[in-house]
């Protein structure tokens, strides 16, 4: 009897910090197919189709604008109000879209895990690549803003450092989708707490100096922007862009100490529940 040669031996995985690189590379074509849909899919019977990645945000400035910034007069470390507004909400809303597709990806793509073969990691990674193109969507207009603000004279001190800007967008989607993945571990059994993720969710903001910058943090609640690790990355931005920030070493030391935990229990549990969350869901 002749023996059989296979071109793909598929075997379970023992390593629970296993990243799949060779799988993932191998199946970087279903990654692709798989941004492609479900950008289509989102926008393919809307009347304004990608626009929407615009006029979220602008309506959150103008929102705050007024009452932030108007009515409560919280200061934003001398940034205009547009640039200060839309650069916080911009962040925030791609780390808290890696952050809500993470923690559902489980509960989500169950009958296609259920189905077929493939990295399932390959599902957050396109998570993560449609909320980098609706950032780099919004990128583009506040850069217009930033443009017209320079032109006109506001006090506004951009540094080389902003060239960095790509390394932010890797740190808030490594914090999204780590503290994601242990969410949707969780919830893969206890269904119930994915009603608590998003009033959890719209707390933390108000814990990011989304609205409000750093420096209006009272002393004894400055341990808050320790404990958050999106508060660097967004601080460090306006500081990048804007030359304005309250930023230090310590506080982004302990960002990207949180984001490595975040990253490394989120995969080992995502491995772990890989293997037999069919059976649960």
């Amino acid at each position: 009897m002749e023996e059989e040669n296979w071109s793909l031996i598929i075997t379970p995985r023992r390593k629970l910090l296993d990243l799949q690189i060779r799988d993932l590379i191998r199946y970087r074509d279903l990654i692709f197919l798989f941004v492609r849909r479900d950008f289509v899919t989102q926008y393919k019977q809307t009347i304004l189709g990608p626009l929407w990645f615009l006029i979220s945000p602008l309506f959150s400035t103008v929102m705050y604008t007024f009452v932030f910034g108007r009515l409560a007069d919280i200061g934003t470390d001398g940034i205009p109000y547009t640039l200060f507004y839309y650069s916080g909400t911009m962040l925030w809303t791609f780390f808290s879209g890696c952050f809500t597709d993470a923690s559902n990806v489980f509960v989500n793509n169950a009958g296609l895990f259920g189905k077929v073969y493939f990295p399932r990691l390959a599902v957050p990674i396109n998570n993560v690549f449609n909320n980098i193109i609706r950032i780099l969507v919004q990128l583009a207009m506040l850069m217009a803003f930033f443009v017209y603000h320079l032109i006109i004279g506001s006090p506004i001190y951009p540094s080389w450092s902003m060239l960095l800007f790509p390394l932010l967008i890797i740190w808030l989607a490594f914090t999204g989708v780590g503290a994601g993945i242990i969410i949707s571990s969780l919830t893969t059994k206890y269904r119930d707490l994915r009603n608590l993720v998003g009033f959890a969710l719209n707390l933390a903001m108000y814990a990011t100096p989304v609205v409000y910058p750093l420096s209006e943090i009272p002393r004894q609640f400055q341990w808050v922007a320790y404990a958050n690790p999106v508060c660097a990355p967004i601080e460090l931005f306006r500081l990048w862009f804007f030359g304005a920030g309250s930023v230090n070493i310590q506080m982004i030391l302990s960002s990207l100490g949180i984001t490595t935990a975040f990253f490394i229990c989120g995969l080992m549990l995502f491995n772990q529940n890989e293997r037999n969350f069919i059976d649960v869901i």
